[in-house]
């Protein structure tokens, strides 16, 4: 059963305003719409990590994932907190319900002001002459055309509150060439540009949209196609040397969705270890002569 309405909204700041104090972290009376927010095993992927951390800063979470039961322990594990949640099986790549979605949002809380486009999957295997054309656009409209469609029905209620933040998960896929795959480098390069896109275009309206970028995090995508020891070899390609989780993207979603990003919008930012900056230095070179 979905909660009593709640018709209380925390004022929009006008852009007039000169912050004089650092922005508050808290997301206290605000809703959050988070796609993906199951895990299928008892690990925390990246959008159960996001709903839980969301919840904590004290937004009310409306959970979509296209099974119920994974959904429902995430809505559980928020609720053993004394958070607020709300689970929803929900296909994004259909329109008619994403709609459903946003609208039931708006039904149990009032308002929306956070969405986060988590959803993905690895799609075909292959190359340009090797994969699967159906499987492709099955995908793309999984990967891309949820993100697109769940922000169509989301935005609108972000402008009935002055505000919003957009949220979308994307991958260093979508940054580095190198993946044995076309599709998924190809679905993440497209919602890296599509995010700087929708940010000129909502800017003006309030409405924050940025990206993040998850390196080679252990999440439950992967954690049954490896074996220990590809595991520990994706640990130590990183500089860091460690392992990062959903917990690191999760954070970089929390942060990017707060008021502490106010002025932060159309950014990508990797969660990845150092991936995209760079290989570690050469070994063996000498520094250059210092000038006579």
């Amino acid at each position: 059963m979905a909660p009593a309405l709640v018709t209380t909204s925390a004022p929009a700041p006008s852009p007039a305003i000169v912050h004089t104090d650092a922005a508050s972290s808290s997301l206290e009376g605000r809703v959050a719409i988070v796609t993906g927010a199951g895990s299928r095993t008892s690990d925390i992927c990246n959008g159960r990590a996001a709903a839980i951390l969301l919840s904590r800063r004290g937004a009310r979470v409306l959970l979509l994932d296209a099974e119920q039961a994974p959904a429902d322990e995430t809505e559980r594990m928020i609720a053993a907190e004394g958070g607020t949640a709300l689970a929803i099986r929900c296909d994004v790549s259909d329109a008619s319900q994403c709609q459903r979605a946003v609208r039931s949002a708006v039904e149990a809380w009032g308002r929306v002001d956070i969405l986060v486009n988590n959803v993905g999957i690895g799609g075909p295997a292959g190359n340009a002459v090797d994969l699967d054309v159906e499987e492709w656009d099955r995908a793309l409209r999984v990967n891309v055309t949820s993100m697109m469609l769940m922000a169509k029905y989301a935005i609108p209620e972000m402008r009935k509150v002055g505000r919003g933040a957009i949220v979308n998960i994307a991958s260093v896929a979508g940054l580095i060439g190198g993946t044995p795959a076309l599709l998924y480098p190809t679905s993440k390069g497209a919602v890296v540009n599509m995010t700087r896109a929708m940010a000129a275009h909502h800017g003006v309206e309030g409405i924050r949209v940025n990206c993040v970028a998850p390196g080679m995090v252990y999440t439950p995508m992967v954690a049954g196609r490896m074996t220990p020891e590809v595991r520990e070899q994706r640990r130590q390609r990183s500089l860091l040397k460690t392992e990062g989780s959903g917990w690191d993207v999760g954070q970089a979603v929390a942060y990017l969705a707060s008021d502490e990003a106010r002025w932060v919008t159309g950014v990508i930012l990797p969660v990845d270890a150092v991936t995209t900056a760079g290989n570690a230095p050469s070994p063996g070179l000498r520094p250059d002569a210092k000038a006579a």
